[in-house]
């Protein structure tokens, strides 16, 4: 197995292979940042027109549904079997990882709220103040948190947790987004 990186087919990657998907997500995350980035000079040059609108509403569609469930992903499944994999120190150097990932999932959260009002806003149409050093720090944020994830905690995942085990947190996923099992 190997993890989806940038250019890759995402046709391929469910949630037979957890680990793909999960850095698949990460493509979504970029793209979304980077629709996000624009949105504060399309806002300064054409106020909150159509695309304006449209932009928005998709950003918010992401970050209010996809990214929660994607976290959860990694908190509920993915950290405590890769926890558990790991025996002695080597288990205190992954808990560090894991709870600075967690304490990056807090902060996009306080982030997000207040992007998501301003948001919220522009997607109805209506003017906004979309912070644009707010946006580049939650950008700026995801990336070196994508980054982290795919340079340690995904590789150590695909060599350590069993099979079996990324089997079942394949399942958990599908059932977090209401899919048949």
């Amino acid at each position: 197995m190997s993890i989806s990186l940038p250019g890759a087919e995402a046709a391929a990657v469910g949630f037979d292979t957890p680990l793909a998907m999960l850095a698949e997500c990460h493509r979504r995350v970029e793209d979304q940042c980077a629709t996000l980035q624009r949105l504060p000079p399309h806002l300064a040059a054409h106020g909150p027109d159509r695309a304006a609108a449209e932009a928005a509403t998709a950003v918010l569609r992401y970050f209010d549904l996809a990214g929660p469930k994607h976290h959860a992903d990694e908190e509920a499944d993915l950290f405590p079997a890769l926890l558990e994999s790991m025996a002695g120190s080597d288990a205190v150097c992954l808990r560090e990882l894991t709870d600075g990932l967690k304490a990056d999932h807090r902060r996009f959260e306080q982030q997000w709220t207040t992007l998501r009002a301003a948001l919220t806003e522009i997607a109805a149409g209506r003017p906004a103040a979309l912070d644009a050093t707010a946006v580049e720090a939650f950008c700026a944020l995801y990336e070196r948190h994508i980054a982290r994830e795919e340079t340690e905690l995904l590789p150590m995942a695909e060599r350590l947790i069993d099979p079996a085990v990324l089997a079942e947190i394949g399942l958990a996923m599908r059932r977090r987004r209401g899919e048949a099992v």
